[in-house]
């Protein structure tokens, strides 16, 4: 997403010569629409209709999309304003192509780390998650899930107070193989077991985020 328009295509040349797929847009309106279809976001802070910042945040607010701020901005104050928004690096131009493309490996590998835990059990008040013998309980009370049932929960309770993208629950529960249907007859499932629709909060438009029951 940049104003600089023979910039931005000849980055964007570049990044499909090293077999990325890209979308470019000039304003920060139409990044708020495309984000949810991308796994990483260049943003540029100098914006026709948006400020930048204001997009970062809006996009952090209801995604975790990776970004990366790619601006002429070089000041420190701006640098930690970037990173406050939301921002996962900033690199300010001019900047090698090298760099940046090892710094979008670098967000990318952190990103592929953080998308399951590391520790063997994830508590949320009464809820408890074992990792490792893959059983779900309710204040002691066994809950008996299927194997997806349990992926779903599974990454909403390793995110806990964001809100989790259909189409990145899609892609990490699921994979390739699913229906339209396929997330909310496992939601309506799983609130049912759990004991309660405050358990899986629908975020309308966006996703859906672990609630406190």
């Amino acid at each position: 997403m940049d104003d600089d328009s023979a910039g931005a295509e000849s980055l964007v040349c570049r990044l499909r010569r090293h077999g990325h797929q890209t979308i470019s847009t000039a304003k920060g309106s139409t990044a708020l629409e495309a984000h949810d279809d991308v796994d990483l976001v260049l943003l540029d802070l100098e914006l026709p209709d948006l400020d930048g910042l204001e997009v970062c945040r809006a996009i952090r607010a209801v995604s975790s999309v990776p970004i990366i701020v790619v601006t002429a901005r070089e000041s420190e104050l701006d640098c930690v304003l970037g990173l406050q928004a939301g921002a996962d690096d900033y690199v300010v131009k001019p900047y090698g192509f090298r760099e940046l493309m090892a710094r979008m490996e670098a967000v990318m590998r952190r990103t592929r780390s953080a998308q399951w835990p590391t520790a063997r059990e994830i508590l949320h008040g009464p809820l408890r998650i074992d990792l490792d013998s893959r059983e779900v309980s309710v204040d002691g009370r066994r809950i008996e899930t299927t194997r997806k049932e349990f992926d779903l929960l599974r990454l909403l309770a390793s995110h806990p107070g964001a809100v989790v993208p259909r189409k990145r629950i899609l892609q990490q529960v699921w994979g390739d193989s699913w229906s339209r249907r396929t997330i909310d007859t496992h939601v309506s499932s799983l609130r049912g077991k759990l004991g309660g629709s405050g358990w899986i909060i629908t975020v309308r438009g966006v996703g859906f985020k672990l609630g406190d029951g």
